[in-house]
């Protein structure tokens, strides 16, 4: 333990060595720029409505062959499944900092 009667004035390494050790984990900037984040978020929302809505209304209404139960299964299934691998797909990109 250190006597701080005895040198009034800390060096500034040791000022910054205590500070590094109350905040050790920063946050950073961010990677990407607006016109990259606002074009990542419409990528996902046109993605996410052309395979979770229009997927499942064409499966709707054109798997005529199918009863009205099994077009409604795939069709939610459809739906959950996009919802699902957005998620997953948000997050590995989010993980590498590519978004």
């Amino acid at each position: 333990m250190t006597d701080l009667t005895s040198n009034p004035e800390p060096n500034i390494e040791s000022v910054r060595s205590a500070s590094a050790d109350i905040e050790p984990n920063r946050p950073e900037d961010p990677h990407i720029g607006w016109l990259r984040a606002i074009a990542s978020g419409l990528a996902v929302i046109v993605i996410g409505f052309a395979g979770a809505v229009v997927g499942a209304n064409a499966i709707l209404t054109r798997s005529l062959a199918l009863t009205r139960g099994a077009r409604e299964l795939l069709a939610t299934a459809l739906f959950f499944v996009v919802i699902g691998i957005l998620a997953v797909a948000l997050r590995w990109l989010q993980q590498r900092k590519l978004i």
